[in-house]
C-alpha cells in the first residue's frame, strides 16, 4: 500500500483557532437553561425521604404543608396564603441549589454517554469481505472492527491485524502517540482512544456496558458525595436548635391561652420557621454554588457545594500531567543543526517535511518554522508536481519529493536507516545531539535530506510537553498554602522528571495506569491526606 499522495499540501486547510467562548457553559445559580433543568429534581427532592436528612428544611417542609391545607380550609385569609407562598419558596429555593449543584456533576456523566452513544463503529460482516456501519453500544465480544486515521476506537479490543500509531493521552495520560499492532503486548486498545494513522482491525473483547468509557461514567454517576466533618458538625448544632426552638413554640400556646391570647397554628407555624436557623440550612446549597462559580470561571468542574467545602481541607494535590500541567500533545520547540548546517536551512527542510505529517507534533513543527523563522508555509500551486510521503507507523517517517530533493524527518532510527540507504553517513554530531534531548527528557526527530552534495542529516528537532505558562508561580503559591503538589503521568521517569522540574512541582509519579492513580490516590487518603 502506497503512502505517497501527490500535488497537495496535506495542512494547507487546517483550521488554526476556535472561537472564543465556543461550547462554554453558563454558570451560577441564576441562568435560567440551568435552573429550568434542575427544577423537575428539586420537585422530586420535596420526597419527606429526602428531606429528613436536614432536620431544618424538614421542618419547613411540615410546616409548609400544614400552613397549605389552613389557608385552604379558609381562603380568605390572605395572610395565610402569605406565610405559604413564602415557606413553599423557601423550600424548593433550598432543594434547586442542591440540584444544581448536582446538576453539573451529571454534566460530565452526560458527556461521556453522548461520545459512547454517538460513535460509529465500521463492523466486517460474517464473510470478512465487507463492512457496515452499525453504533458503538452495539458491538459484541468478537465483532471485528475496522479503524484508520483519524477514527475513534468504538470499543476495547486487540488488535488482530495491521499497525498503527493511536493517541492515549485521554486514557493514560502518555502525550507521545504509541504503536499498537498485532500480537505481542502492545495489541490491547481502549475504546475512545484515536488513531492517528495507518489501518487496523480491532477484535472487540468487552461486552457492551463493561467498557473503558462505561467505568468511567459509573465512576462519575456513582460518586459518593460524603458530608465533610464540618458539614456534619453544623447539622448536629441545626437539628439541636430546631429541637429547642420546636419546644419552646409547642409550650408559647398554653401561655398564650392563660393570657387569653390564643395564636392560630399559621401564626405558630411563621413563628418557629423565624427561630429556627431556616436561612442557614438553605443556603448551604447556595453557599457552594457560589464557591462552584467561581471555580467553572476558572474551568473547574465541582460535583457539589460539598466537593468545594472539602477543597479547604486539601493538604495533597494530584495532578494529571498531560492537558493539566502541559498543553496536551508533544510541540516543537526549537531545530538544532549539526556543524555545516544552518538553522534556517534546518528549518526549511523540517517544515517541507512535516507537510505530509497529520499528527500534532508535525504540526507544532510547521508552526515553530512559520513563527521563529518566518518560513511561509507551502500552498499546492507552488509545490504542483511534490509526491508527499506521509507520516505512518510501519515507517515513522514523513516527507516530500520534489525538483529532485528527497526530504524526511522522523524517529532517529527511521531517518538514520533511511540516510545509509541512499548512500549517505551520518555524522557524530546528529547522535551527539539526540541523546542530549533524550536525556533532558524531550524527543529527539532527524530531518534528512538526498540531493545534489548526496544524502545526510541535517539536525534535530527537539520535542517536549510545554508546559502551560504560569504554571511554576501557582505551584510555588500552593506551596506557601501548605499543600503539596504531585504530578501523575503515563511518561517515562526521565521525561516525567524533566517536567516535573520545569513544572516546579514536589513530587511525580511516573508511569501511571488508571489503576495505578487510583491506587495512589487512596493510599494518600489512607495516610490522613
Amino acid at each position: 500500500m502506497s503512502t505517497a499522495t501527490p500535488t497537495r499540501a496535506p495542512h494547507q486547510d487546517v483550521p488554526t483557532a476556535h472561537k472564543p467562548g465556543a461550547g462554554r457553559v453558563g454558570s451560577g445559580l441564576f441562568d435560567a437553561r440551568q435552573l429550568l433543568k434542575s427544577f423537575p429534581d428539586a420537585v422530586r427532592k420535596l420526597d419527606p425521604r429526602v428531606m429528613i436528612k436536614s432536620p431544618v428544611m424538614f421542618v419547613v417542609l411540615v410546616g409548609s404543608v400544614v400552613t397549605t391545607g389552613l389557608a385552604l380550609k379558609d381562603p380568605t385569609d390572605w395572610f395565610g396564603w402569605a406565610i405559604t407562598a413564602w415557606l413553599w419558596l423557601t423550600t424548593i429555593f433550598a432543594n434547586l441549589a442542591e440540584a444544581v449543584a448536582e446538576g453539573r456533576g451529571k454534566a460530565q456523566a452526560d458527556t461521556l454517554r453522548k461520545a459512547k452513544t454517538d460513535s460509529v463503529a465500521r463492523r466486517l460482516t460474517q464473510d470478512g469481505k465487507g463492512e457496515e456501519q452499525v453504533p458503538g453500544t452495539e458491538l459484541k465480544i468478537g465483532d471485528l472492527v475496522v479503524c484508520e486515521a483519524g477514527d475513534i476506537i468504538p470499543g476495547d479490543g486487540d488488535v488482530v491485524e495491521g499497525v498503527a500509531s493511536v493517541d492515549e493521552s485521554a486514557i493514560t495520560g502518555e502525550s507521545a502517540p504509541v504503536i499498537r499492532e498485532s500480537g505481542g503486548d502492545r495489541s490491547a486498545v481502549t475504546g475512545g482512544t484515536k488513531v492517528l494513522s495507518d489501518r487496523i482491525i480491532v477484535k472487540i473483547t468487552t461486552k457492551p456496558g463493561e467498557t473503558f468509557i462505561d467505568r468511567m461514567i459509573a465512576l462519575v454517576e456513582g460518586a459518593a458525595r460524603q458530608k465533610t466533618p464540618n458539614e456534619i458538625a453544623l447539622n448536629i448544632l441545626l437539628a439541636s436548635l430546631t429541637i429547642v426552638f420546636l419546644l419552646a413554640v409547642v409550650t408559647l400556646q398554653p401561655f398564650a391561652i392563660y393570657a387569653g391570647a390564643k395564636q392560630s397554628m399559621i401564626v405558630l407555624t411563621a413563628l418557629l420557621v423565624c427561630l429556627i436557623p431556616t436561612t442557614i440550612g438553605a443556603l448551604l446549597s447556595a453557599i457552594g454554588i457560589a464557591g462552584m462559580d467561581r471555580l467553572v470561571q476558572r474551568n473547574v468542574l465541582a460535583m457539589s457545594g460539598r466537593a468545594v467545602e472539602a477543597a479547604g481541607d486539601v493538604s495533597t494535590l494530584l495532578l494529571d500531567k498531560t492537558g493539566t500541567i502541559t498543553l496536551g500533545n508533544r510541540q516543537a520547540s526549537e531545530f538544532v543543526p549539526v556543524k555545516g548546517t544552518t538553522e534556517a536551512e534546518l528549518a526549511d527542510a523540517a517544515q517541507l517535511s512535516s507537510l505530509a505529517d497529520e499528527t500534532p507534533e508535525g504540526r507544532s513543527i510547521v508552526v515553530l518554522a512559520k513563527e521563529k523563522y518566518g518560513l511561509r508555509e507551502r500552498h499546492q500551486g507552488e509545490l504542483s508536481q511534490a509526491e508527499w510521503i506521509a507520516f505512518t507507523a510501519q515507517t515513522r517517517m514523513s516527507g516530500v519529493d520534489v525538483d529532485g530533493k528527497r526530504t524526511r524527518k522522523g524517529a532517529a532510527g527511521s531517518v538514520i536507516t533511511w540516510v545509509k540507504e541512499q548512500g549517505g553517513h551520518v555524522s557524530d554530531d546528529a547522535d551527539l545531539l539526540a541523546n542530549r534531548i533524550s536525556e533532558a527528557g524531550g524527543t529527539p526527530l532527524l530531518v534528512a535530506v538526498n540531493d545534489d552534495k548526496g544524502a545526510r542529516v541535517l539536525g534535530v528537532i527537539h520535542l517536549k510537553d510545554v508546559v502551560k505558562e504560569g504554571m511554576r508561580e501557582r505551584f510555588d503559591e500552593l506551596r506557601r498554602m501548605g499543600i503539596k503538589t504531585v504530578m501523575i503521568t503515563g511518561d517515562n521517569p526521565l521525561t516525567a522528571k524533566a517536567i516535573a522540574e520545569e513544572a516546579g512541582v514536589d513530587d511525580f509519579l511516573a508511569e501511571a495506569t488508571p489503576e495505578d492513580k487510583m491506587a495512589l490516590i487512596k493510599r494518600e487518603q489512607a495516610g490522613g491526606k
